[in-house]
């Protein structure tokens, strides 16, 4: 592959393409914590960001060196999404449910979330490292840099958007929130294990 304008094209469809799921779980994250600061949104789409672009380089780290690892490791993908994802998300619906009405501070995002939260919006994206994988390795960083910088910005704006629709939503959200991540989980478990 060539530096030219298709390299760069691909490489920010290729970002809209794996953002699509942090950005729903973004959009679920802004519903659920409705105060959620600026400088907070950022740090959060920027840990999204960061396992886009991390998933990526361990794929091509894993096609050029331990590819018989990876190749058995893959089949694992669509169930540890799958388990993370219920798992938060029946977390977020039991707690709308039996917590009643909490201070917004219990409500926020924990760091152990949000990061099981990055690992399983991002894990289909290991497989993107087939997909480098005749890149170079200053190629293979820059499309995955790209690929970050599309998924901060897609996640800016789904937290945005569910902190505007959660204010709205009220005691609605968490229960949304839940049901809108157990979905993503079984929408990756589907696409992985049967197509």
């Amino acid at each position: 592959m060539n530096w030219n304008f298709l390299f760069f094209v691909n490489s920010a469809l290729l970002g809209v393409g794996l953002a699509m799921d942090a950005f729903s779980v973004s959009l679920a994250n802004g519903m659920n914590e409705k105060h959620m600061k600026k400088s907070r949104m950022a740090y959060i789409a920027g840990v999204y960001g960061f396992f886009q672009f991390l998933m990526p380089m361990v794929g091509w780290v894993c096609v050029h060196t331990i590819v018989q690892i990876f190749g058995q490791f893959q089949k694992f993908i669509p169930w540890i999404a799958l388990v993370l994802l219920l798992y938060i998300g029946g977390s977020m619906i039991k707690e709308s449910i039996t917590g009643g009405e909490e201070d917004d501070e219990v409500k926020k995002l924990s760091f152990a979330v949000l990061m099981m939260q990055g690992i399983a919006t991002s894990i289909d994206a290991l497989s993107v490292g087939f997909t480098i994988a005749e890149y170079g390795l200053i190629m293979a960083v820059v499309c995955s840099l790209i690929v970050a910088v599309v998924t901060f910005i897609i996640c800016e704006t789904g937290l945005y958007l569910g902190k505007t629709l959660g204010t709205k939503l009220a005691g609605k959200a968490d229960i949304l929130g839940g049901v809108i991540l157990i979905g993503i989980g079984i929408e990756i478990f589907v696409k992985g294990v049967f197509f």
